[in-house]
């Protein structure tokens, strides 16, 4: 197969007004590149990444022939094309419109697709789809685009991880993959289990995440969390919150420490989040608690 065409050389091949594009942002695995076009006949060569077409101003009767088929439809701002990678296609529309085009790297959904499949991917397709209306879609190609107008120094990071939500989405929604081996287990194992329990009751007192959690056992975070629940019988969040609730307990009944000094210790954002968590939990306030111990 010839080389794949990278996003910054499709204007060889579909001329228009670049509008904004992340190239120089520094992003890896995600991309986007916003064009103005008018009308245009072009024949597309293979492109190297996935690719949303995500139709912002204008409307047009769109046109497309993907794997020796042409479909044929209008499409809208609001409205969201799927480009699989490797796959050569022809485009025919007559009306200027303004689009955002956002790049997935292979390397991102293959590690995205490990993770939510617990399984390593052999290949990944998109559908031949034209025309979608899909809020998760239209809602993350407008963030990524955000980002590249806006060019902050900081956006790397959310354009990533809102290119890693729009990988999973399309995932589970979209593509059809085909896999190397077997899906991995399903529980975490004693060790896996006895990790993370060590790894939470030695931060407790310390804000803790998903993200933190799953890189302990070395997870990805759809991974982890599918893992814990099926060991556990609850989300990691909600143990996390039971260990707080547990540990807050027993310096409660020991009434060395002040409820406010408490709440810290056990990693609630202030007294009065504890006071919460309590009522809800346990249907008493801290106070009470420590109170009824005390008899």
């Amino acid at each position: 197969m010839s080389a794949l065409l990278p996003p910054a050389e499709l204007p060889k091949y579909v001329p228009g007004e670049i509008l904004c594009a992340s190239d120089a942002l520094g992003w890896r695995g995600v991309g986007v590149r916003a064009y103005r076009y008018t009308g245009l006949d072009v024949e597309v060569p293979p492109l190297r990444d996935f690719t949303i077409v995500a139709y912002r101003r204008g409307g047009t009767l769109m046109e497309r022939r993907f794997d020796g088929r042409w479909t044929r439809t209008r499409c809208d701002p609001g409205d969201v094309s799927l480009v699989t990678r490797a796959q050569r296609s022809h485009w025919h529309w007559t009306e200027a419109i303004e689009v955002a085009h956002i790049y997935l790297a292979p390397s991102l959904v293959d590690a995205v697709a490990k993770d939510v499949f617990d399984r390593a991917v052999a290949d990944v397709r998109l559908p031949d789809l034209l025309r979608a209306r899909d809020s998760v879609i239209t809602g993350a190609a407008e963030a990524i685009t955000a980002e590249a107008a806006g060019g902050g120094t900081h956006g790397a990071l959310h354009a990533e991880a809102v290119g890693a939500q729009l990988a999973a989405h399309l995932l589970r929604r979209y593509a059809a993959c085909t896999y190397r081996g077997p899906r991995a287990p399903a529980r975490l194992s004693p060790a896996q289990r006895r990790r993370v329990v060590d790894h939470i009751e030695a931060h407790l007192q310390e804000p803790i995440g998903l993200e933190s959690l799953a890189a302990v056992l070395g997870l990805g975070v759809w991974t982890f969390g599918r893992h814990f629940r099926a060991t556990f019988g609850c989300a990691p969040y909600a143990y996390v919150i039971d260990r707080r609730v547990a540990r807050a307990c027993a310096l409660l009944a020991q009434r060395d420490l002040p409820i406010k000094d408490v709440a810290s210790a056990c990693g609630f954002a202030d007294q009065a989040h504890m006071t919460r968590v309590f009522r809800h939990r346990l249907r008493v306030t801290p106070a009470a608690y420590a109170r009824a111990a005390a008899t």
